[in-house]
């Protein structure tokens, strides 16, 4: 299964970016300890980890410290040894994924309207991880749960709020 692994950290009020390879590491301690040696000092280090256009996990570090994580699909852990060892331990299934207000699907006839997102979802871990930053968790799940909605396009928008997107862009162009 193929990944790309962004980090970006926060560090005097603006953001660095870079690449991180997840080749070998065997616990999700390891994979914290690599997004800390990106920016070592940052106040906040977020990785994003796209797999197979289909998953996409969030690991948040405040200061180097408290591991928040959060896994669009739980079913992630089942298909990758990667994510086994992102999502795999992550208990909580996150709730609330039917109230999240997502645009609906129409073909005119509003008795047939059905809600663009996939049932099939779920989401684990701190859908919150980002509220403070200005995505609370019922925008993330809707970005991740939106039809036609890959793991770069939800890392792009998130990215975009945040006032990083260049530079994580600027990795997929490597």
């Amino acid at each position: 299964m193929s990944y790309f692994a962004a980090a970006v950290a926060r560090v005097d009020g603006g953001w660095t970016a870079g690449e991180v390879s997840l080749r070998g590491v065997t616990d999700i301690e390891e994979v914290a300890d690599r997004l800390r040696d990106v920016e070592p000092d940052a106040d906040l280090s977020l990785l994003f980890v796209e797999a197979d256009d289909t998953y996409l996990v969030i690991l948040r570090l405040d200061e180097g410290e408290d591991l928040r994580v959060f896994g669009s699909d739980s079913a992630y852990a089942e298909e990758s040894r990667l994510g086994a060892l992102l999502v795999g331990d992550l208990k909580t299934s996150v709730t609330g994924l039917e109230d999240v207000d997502e645009p609906r699907a129409s073909t005119g006839d509003d008795d047939t309207e059905q809600p663009a997102v996939d049932p099939e979802a779920d989401p684990v871990g701190d859908a919150d991880l980002l509220a403070d930053l200005g995505i609370p968790a019922q925008k993330l799940l809707a970005l991740c749960a939106h039809e036609g909605s890959m793991p770069a396009d939800v890392t792009a928008e998130i990215c975009q709020v945040l006032g990083c997107v260049d530079e994580v862009e600027e990795l997929r162009e490597v």
